[in-house]
Protein backbone atom coordinates (compact mmCIF):
# COMPACT_ATOMS: atom_id res chain seq x y z
CA UNK A 1 0.00 0.00 0.00
CA UNK A 2 1.38 3.24 -1.01
CA UNK A 3 1.50 5.84 1.82
CA UNK A 4 1.30 9.67 1.18
CA UNK A 5 2.16 12.50 2.72
CA UNK A 6 -2.05 13.05 3.38
CA UNK A 7 -2.05 9.83 5.19
CA UNK A 8 1.04 10.52 7.08
CA UNK A 9 -0.24 14.28 7.91
CA UNK A 10 -3.70 12.84 8.80
CA UNK A 11 -2.24 10.42 11.20
CA UNK A 12 0.03 12.53 13.05
CA UNK A 13 -2.92 15.08 13.39
CA UNK A 14 -4.96 12.41 14.63
CA UNK A 15 -2.72 10.61 17.14
CA UNK A 16 -1.23 14.68 18.15
CA UNK A 17 -5.70 15.20 18.83
CA UNK A 18 -5.84 12.19 20.51
CA UNK A 19 -2.74 13.23 22.91
CA UNK A 20 -4.28 16.55 23.67
CA UNK A 21 -7.54 14.83 24.70
CA UNK A 22 -5.69 12.94 26.76
CA UNK A 23 -3.87 15.31 28.97
CA UNK A 24 -7.15 17.20 28.84
CA UNK A 25 -8.44 14.28 31.08
CA UNK A 26 -5.38 13.68 33.25
CA UNK A 27 -5.47 17.86 33.58
CA UNK A 28 -9.26 17.59 34.56
CA UNK A 29 -8.37 14.45 37.37
CA UNK A 30 -5.45 16.71 38.25
CA UNK A 31 -7.67 19.84 39.31
CA UNK A 32 -10.66 17.46 40.48
CA UNK A 33 -9.34 14.93 42.06
CA UNK A 34 -11.99 12.60 40.36
CA UNK A 35 -11.79 9.73 38.23
CA UNK A 36 -14.78 11.23 36.30
CA UNK A 37 -16.52 14.72 35.80
CA UNK A 38 -19.79 13.45 34.40
CA UNK A 39 -21.40 10.16 33.81
CA UNK A 40 -20.51 9.50 30.61
CA UNK A 41 -16.81 9.59 31.10
CA UNK A 42 -17.14 6.27 33.20
CA UNK A 43 -21.18 5.42 33.46
CA UNK A 44 -20.38 2.17 35.79
CA UNK A 45 -18.61 3.62 38.18
CA UNK A 46 -20.98 6.80 37.79
CA UNK A 47 -23.89 4.35 38.78
CA UNK A 48 -21.73 2.64 41.56
CA UNK A 49 -21.16 5.86 43.27
CA UNK A 50 -24.96 6.71 42.84
CA UNK A 51 -25.76 3.35 44.96
CA UNK A 52 -22.72 4.32 47.08
CA UNK A 53 -23.97 8.00 48.09
CA UNK A 54 -27.71 6.78 48.97
CA UNK A 55 -26.05 4.46 51.64
CA UNK A 56 -23.92 7.07 52.82
CA UNK A 57 -26.69 9.34 52.98
CA UNK A 58 -28.90 6.91 54.80
CA UNK A 59 -26.25 6.11 57.44
CA UNK A 60 -25.70 10.20 58.02
CA UNK A 61 -29.91 10.48 58.78
CA UNK A 62 -29.57 7.33 60.78
CA UNK A 63 -26.74 9.17 62.68
CA UNK A 64 -29.08 12.56 63.08
CA UNK A 65 -31.89 9.96 64.33
CA UNK A 66 -29.18 8.29 66.79
CA UNK A 67 -28.45 11.75 67.94
CA UNK A 68 -31.95 12.43 68.72
CA UNK A 69 -32.38 9.38 70.67
CA UNK A 70 -29.55 10.36 72.41
CA UNK A 71 -30.72 13.97 73.22
CA UNK A 72 -33.69 12.28 74.70
CA UNK A 73 -32.27 9.79 76.43
CA UNK A 74 -30.05 12.07 78.59
CA UNK A 75 -32.58 15.09 79.27
CA UNK A 76 -35.20 11.75 79.98
CA UNK A 77 -32.52 10.29 82.74
CA UNK A 78 -31.16 13.91 84.17
CA UNK A 79 -35.05 14.57 84.67
CA UNK A 80 -35.97 11.27 86.51
CA UNK A 81 -32.66 12.08 88.74
CA UNK A 82 -34.83 15.20 89.34
CA UNK A 83 -37.80 13.31 90.60
CA UNK A 84 -35.89 11.24 92.62
CA UNK A 85 -34.19 14.11 94.62
CA UNK A 86 -37.90 15.66 94.81
CA UNK A 87 -38.90 11.94 96.40
CA UNK A 88 -36.37 11.36 98.60
CA UNK A 89 -36.96 14.66 100.35
CA UNK A 90 -40.78 14.03 100.54
CA UNK A 91 -40.09 10.96 101.93
CA UNK A 92 -38.13 12.74 104.42
CA UNK A 93 -40.76 15.33 105.50
CA UNK A 94 -43.03 12.31 105.80
CA UNK A 95 -40.91 10.67 108.01
CA UNK A 96 -40.42 13.80 110.29
CA UNK A 97 -44.78 14.57 110.19
CA UNK A 98 -45.30 10.90 111.49
CA UNK A 99 -42.92 10.70 113.99
CA UNK A 100 -45.47 12.56 116.49
CA UNK A 101 -42.89 15.28 117.56
CA UNK A 102 -44.18 18.43 115.70
CA UNK A 103 -46.61 20.75 116.21
CA UNK A 104 -49.67 21.86 114.29
CA UNK A 105 -48.09 24.97 112.63
CA UNK A 106 -44.52 22.59 112.11
CA UNK A 107 -46.71 20.25 110.22
CA UNK A 108 -48.57 22.81 108.12
CA UNK A 109 -44.99 23.93 107.27
CA UNK A 110 -44.15 20.40 105.86
CA UNK A 111 -47.45 20.49 104.26
CA UNK A 112 -46.51 23.67 102.31
CA UNK A 113 -42.87 21.67 101.54
CA UNK A 114 -44.47 18.78 99.87
CA UNK A 115 -47.10 20.94 98.08
CA UNK A 116 -44.16 22.84 96.43
CA UNK A 117 -41.81 19.48 95.84
CA UNK A 118 -45.55 18.17 94.15
CA UNK A 119 -45.46 21.06 91.95
CA UNK A 120 -41.65 20.66 91.32
CA UNK A 121 -42.53 16.97 90.15
CA UNK A 122 -45.37 18.41 87.97
CA UNK A 123 -42.77 21.15 86.31
CA UNK A 124 -40.46 18.35 84.98
CA UNK A 125 -43.24 16.36 83.69
CA UNK A 126 -43.50 19.33 81.33
CA UNK A 127 -40.02 19.11 80.38
CA UNK A 128 -39.28 20.18 76.66
CA UNK A 129 -36.40 19.36 74.00
CA UNK A 130 -37.12 21.50 70.94
CA UNK A 131 -40.79 22.58 71.72
CA UNK A 132 -41.16 19.13 72.01
CA UNK A 133 -42.39 17.24 75.66
CA UNK A 134 -40.57 14.52 76.11
CA UNK A 135 -42.69 12.71 78.65
CA UNK A 136 -46.18 13.79 76.95
CA UNK A 137 -45.84 10.19 75.17
CA UNK A 138 -47.48 10.74 71.27
CA UNK A 139 -48.83 14.15 72.40
CA UNK A 140 -45.39 15.87 72.07
CA UNK A 141 -47.33 19.29 71.64
CA UNK A 142 -49.60 19.31 74.98
CA UNK A 143 -47.94 19.53 78.75
CA UNK A 144 -48.58 16.20 80.39
CA UNK A 145 -49.25 17.87 83.62
CA UNK A 146 -52.72 18.89 82.18
CA UNK A 147 -53.96 15.27 82.35
CA UNK A 148 -51.64 12.65 82.95
CA UNK A 149 -53.28 9.53 81.74
CA UNK A 150 -53.16 11.44 78.04
CA UNK A 151 -49.42 11.37 78.02
CA UNK A 152 -49.20 7.59 76.66
CA UNK A 153 -47.78 6.35 73.67
CA UNK A 154 -44.66 5.60 71.95
CA UNK A 155 -42.71 7.17 69.35
CA UNK A 156 -40.05 5.39 67.49
CA UNK A 157 -37.17 6.51 64.88
CA UNK A 158 -35.55 4.21 62.87
CA UNK A 159 -31.46 4.14 63.67
CA UNK A 160 -30.49 1.29 61.53
CA UNK A 161 -31.94 -0.99 58.10
CA UNK A 162 -34.97 -2.56 59.95
CA UNK A 163 -34.13 -1.15 63.62
CA UNK A 164 -36.21 1.34 65.23
CA UNK A 165 -35.77 2.84 68.76
CA UNK A 166 -38.05 4.76 70.95
CA UNK A 167 -37.35 7.94 71.64
CA UNK A 168 -39.59 8.89 74.43
CA UNK A 169 -40.79 7.60 77.92
CA UNK A 170 -44.68 7.94 78.32
CA UNK A 171 -45.15 10.02 81.86
CA UNK A 172 -48.89 8.34 82.19
CA UNK A 173 -48.15 5.62 84.81
CA UNK A 174 -44.95 7.52 86.77
CA UNK A 175 -46.54 10.67 86.98
CA UNK A 176 -50.10 10.15 87.61
CA UNK A 177 -49.36 7.49 90.35
CA UNK A 178 -47.28 10.39 91.86
CA UNK A 179 -48.68 13.69 91.13
CA UNK A 180 -51.88 13.54 89.65
CA UNK A 181 -55.37 14.06 91.32
CA UNK A 182 -55.23 10.62 93.08
CA UNK A 183 -51.71 10.20 93.01
CA UNK A 184 -49.74 9.36 96.15
CA UNK A 185 -48.52 12.63 96.74
CA UNK A 186 -51.65 14.63 96.33
CA UNK A 187 -52.94 12.33 98.91
CA UNK A 188 -50.61 13.20 101.39
CA UNK A 189 -50.69 16.78 100.77
CA UNK A 190 -54.27 16.64 101.54
CA UNK A 191 -53.96 14.33 104.65
CA UNK A 192 -51.16 16.74 106.03
CA UNK A 193 -53.65 19.56 105.78
CA UNK A 194 -56.30 17.49 106.79
CA UNK A 195 -53.96 17.56 110.30
CA UNK A 196 -54.04 13.74 109.93
CA UNK A 197 -52.61 10.81 111.99
CA UNK A 198 -49.34 10.25 112.43
CA UNK A 199 -50.30 6.31 111.97
CA UNK A 200 -51.84 7.66 108.99
CA UNK A 201 -48.90 9.68 107.53
CA UNK A 202 -46.75 7.13 107.60
CA UNK A 203 -48.72 4.29 105.73
CA UNK A 204 -47.67 6.88 102.72
CA UNK A 205 -43.80 5.68 103.63
CA UNK A 206 -44.37 2.67 101.65
CA UNK A 207 -46.67 4.08 98.63
CA UNK A 208 -43.31 6.65 98.39
CA UNK A 209 -41.03 3.49 98.59
CA UNK A 210 -42.98 2.14 95.66
CA UNK A 211 -43.04 5.05 93.46
CA UNK A 212 -39.04 5.07 93.80
CA UNK A 213 -38.28 1.38 93.35
CA UNK A 214 -40.94 2.73 90.09
CA UNK A 215 -38.73 5.70 89.67
CA UNK A 216 -35.96 3.33 89.94
CA UNK A 217 -37.17 0.97 87.30
CA UNK A 218 -37.67 3.41 84.70
CA UNK A 219 -34.17 4.83 85.28
CA UNK A 220 -32.93 1.44 84.42
CA UNK A 221 -34.31 1.40 80.94
CA UNK A 222 -33.61 4.63 79.94
CA UNK A 223 -29.93 3.47 81.15
CA UNK A 224 -30.02 0.68 78.68
CA UNK A 225 -31.41 2.33 76.10
CA UNK A 226 -28.59 4.90 76.35
CA UNK A 227 -26.32 2.15 76.27
CA UNK A 228 -28.13 0.56 73.10
CA UNK A 229 -27.64 4.06 71.91
CA UNK A 230 -23.96 4.25 72.13
CA UNK A 231 -23.63 1.12 70.56
CA UNK A 232 -25.77 1.98 67.35
CA UNK A 233 -23.62 5.13 67.28
CA UNK A 234 -20.00 3.29 66.96
CA UNK A 235 -21.82 1.11 64.34
CA UNK A 236 -22.76 3.78 62.28
CA UNK A 237 -19.75 5.73 62.61
CA UNK A 238 -17.58 2.40 61.46
CA UNK A 239 -20.44 1.95 58.81
CA UNK A 240 -19.68 5.78 57.64
CA UNK A 241 -15.83 5.17 57.73
CA UNK A 242 -16.35 1.78 55.22
CA UNK A 243 -18.65 3.24 52.92
CA UNK A 244 -16.98 6.42 52.64
CA UNK A 245 -13.65 4.57 51.11
CA UNK A 246 -15.53 2.42 49.30
CA UNK A 247 -17.09 5.75 47.69
CA UNK A 248 -13.17 7.37 47.57
CA UNK A 249 -12.22 4.32 45.56
CA UNK A 250 -14.80 4.46 42.95
CA UNK A 251 -14.24 8.44 42.91
CA UNK A 252 -11.47 10.10 43.48
CA UNK A 253 -7.72 9.60 42.02
CA UNK A 254 -4.74 8.66 43.36
CA UNK A 255 -3.10 11.58 43.04
CA UNK A 256 0.64 10.30 42.97
CA UNK A 257 -0.19 7.67 40.07
CA UNK A 258 -2.26 11.36 38.07
CA UNK A 259 1.04 13.26 38.32
CA UNK A 260 3.50 10.27 36.92
CA UNK A 261 0.71 9.59 33.86
CA UNK A 262 0.42 13.48 33.65
CA UNK A 263 4.31 13.93 33.13
CA UNK A 264 4.46 11.16 31.30
CA UNK A 265 2.10 11.92 28.59
CA UNK A 266 3.41 15.49 28.43
CA UNK A 267 6.83 13.87 27.41
CA UNK A 268 4.69 11.64 24.98
CA UNK A 269 3.27 14.60 23.44
CA UNK A 270 6.02 16.82 23.00
CA UNK A 271 7.58 14.02 20.97
CA UNK A 272 4.60 13.39 18.81
CA UNK A 273 4.39 17.03 18.29
CA UNK A 274 8.29 16.98 17.36
CA UNK A 275 8.43 14.20 15.18
CA UNK A 276 5.06 15.63 13.79
CA UNK A 277 6.56 18.53 12.98
CA UNK A 278 9.16 16.76 10.67
CA UNK A 279 6.80 14.44 9.14
CA UNK A 280 4.09 17.40 7.84
CA UNK A 281 6.51 18.18 5.29
CA UNK A 282 6.37 21.93 3.12
CA UNK A 283 3.93 21.11 0.30
CA UNK A 284 3.91 23.16 -2.71
CA UNK A 285 1.49 25.92 -1.82
CA UNK A 286 3.38 26.50 1.34
CA UNK A 287 5.58 27.78 -1.17
CA UNK A 288 3.24 29.46 -3.26
CA UNK A 289 2.28 32.03 -0.25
Amino acid sequence: MRVTQSMLSNSTLRHITNSYSKLGQLNEQMNTGKKFSKPSDNPVAAMRAMGYRTDLNRIEQYQQNISEVQNWANSTDDALNQVGLALQKIRELTVQASNGTLEGDQRSYIAAEVSQLKEQISSIADTQIGGKYIFGGTKTNVPPSKDFSQATGQIEVEVFSGIKLPLNFEGAGLFSDLVGDNGEISKLVNSLNANASEEEIGQYLSAIDVQMDNLLSARATIGARQNRVELMDDRLSSQKVFSTRILSDNEDVDLEKVIIDLTSQESVHRAAMSVGARLIQPTLMDFLR
